[in-house]
């Protein structure tokens, strides 16, 4: 019989520095559509339920801590953009950045929570939306950490030459889905008209938006570009139910008879189960789970928080980062809060492109210097899973 080893193991077992060639991100991007909303019009986009201002919205925006989103809706419910659409304008964004035309791609991964259709994948959409010549495509649907599925995806690819040049995007639509004819008519609503707070919360923190990072085998010619040392992904989803879902209800989220597609797309409406859903109780387990993989990779010597110029950790709302802080002061992992790089309070939560809107920013902000390096840390309520990605910056070739 074979010996079992933990993922924390396998994931040392399966390190890649010395394997294959050194592969950089020379371009980066952030598409961010519409004008900046602020906490008191967001309502005059995603709509008011029939009961009114939601009370329970006031609370999460306090708990989030977010000041500013952008929505890929107008004032009456009108897309002003698809995820597809979004995700192409920042890859061609990453591609301007890094000098390159499109004809340069040779490997498309794209990522994200929800595409703009069920079938076929997130990436044919954004090919279809990009134009251009035959590629290799790669789609992840997932929540947040979809993102370092991709880029893993894009990275291997370089590294193994399979590829010279690919670029990991991903985006999110989340607004279309918070209009209240969305909810209206479904076991989500009370007697008094008020959405559940399984979902409401949602409304109140996610936004829209796409970012893309583009590889390749060499550094830029001019100015820094970022050489990816290592992308781990953990899942711990043998461990944990559904914490975030969409397609089910809350009692079926995990059962074979649960998803929507038993019952029907219209049962499955009446009873709430397409809207997306947070378990906000499992939510804090999953949390202490998440800081788990991340001790465990410090003990076995994968991250070494001295040597961490800059993290960049996604997180839903400020309140989780009071949590997490909280539980990682007390040990010798904790990086200190003044090396923390976060966009969550102008730019919102936009899921998995959070982590690509967060790195472009960092760049843009003057702050990085060669030799410096760089922790990205996409933790996923969605069944309880975090990835994690190493960068070092480097100089010009």
């Amino acid at each position: 019989m074979l010996a079992q080893t933990s993922p924390l193991e396998q994931g040392v077992a399966n390190r890649s520095e010395g394997q294959g060639a050194p592969v950089y991100i020379t371009g980066t991007a952030a598409f961010l559509p519409g004008e900046p909303i602020g906490n008191d019009r967001m309502e005059d986009f995603i709509g008011r339920m029939s009961a009114g201002c939601s009370a329970f919205g006031r609370r999460a925006l306090r708990w989030n801590g977010i000041q500013g989103r952008h929505y890929a809706l107008d004032a009456e419910g009108r897309w002003l953009h698809s995820n597809a659409s979004m995700c192409a304008e920042a890859v061609r964004g990453a591609l301007d950045v890094a000098g390159l035309e499109l004809s340069a791609l040779d490997c498309l991964a794209a990522a994200t929570t929800q595409g703009d259709l069920l079938v076929p994948g997130h990436a044919s959409a954004v090919h279809g939306e990009l134009g251009g010549g035959g590629l290799e495509l790669a789609s992840f649907q997932s929540v947040c950490a979809s993102s370092l599925m991709a880029a893993k995806y894009a990275w291997m690819s370089v590294r193994s030459g399979e590829a010279t040049c690919t670029a990991a995007v991903a985006g999110e639509f989340s607004s279309r889905w918070f209009r209240p004819a969305f909810y209206e008519g479904t076991e989500l609503i009370d007697a008094k008209g008020r959405l559940a707070m399984a979902a409401d919360f949602l409304r109140f923190t996610l936004s829209d938006g796409a970012g893309a990072v583009v590889m390749e085998r060499q550094p830029r010619a001019e100015g820094l570009s970022l050489r990816v040392d290592w992308i781990d992904l953990t899942s711990l989803a043998g461990q944990f139910d559904p914490c975030m879902w969409a397609g089910a209800t809350p009692e079926g989220r995990a059962a074979m008879e649960g998803p929507w597609s038993c019952a029907g797309p219209a049962a499955a409406h009446a009873s709430g189960a397409i809207a997306l859903q947070q378990d906000f109780s499992l939510l804090k387990s999953v949390i202490r789970a998440w800081i788990g993989v991340y001790l465990q990779k410090v003990d076995a010597g994968r991250i070494e928080p001295n040597a961490v110029d800059h993290l960049l950790c996604h997180y839903s709302a400020q309140s989780l980062r009071g949590e997490i802080v909280g539980l990682l002061e007390a040990t010798d992992a904790m990086i200190p809060q003044d090396r923390w790089f976060s966009t969550l309070q102008d730019s919102g939560n936009v899921g998995s492109a959070s982590i690509w809107i967060m790195l472009h920013a960092l760049i843009r902000s003057g702050r990085l210097k060669a030799g410096e390096k760089i922790l990205c840390i996409v933790p996923e309520s969605g069944r309880a899973m975090v990835g994690f990605m190493m960068l070092e910056v480097v100089e010009a070739a």
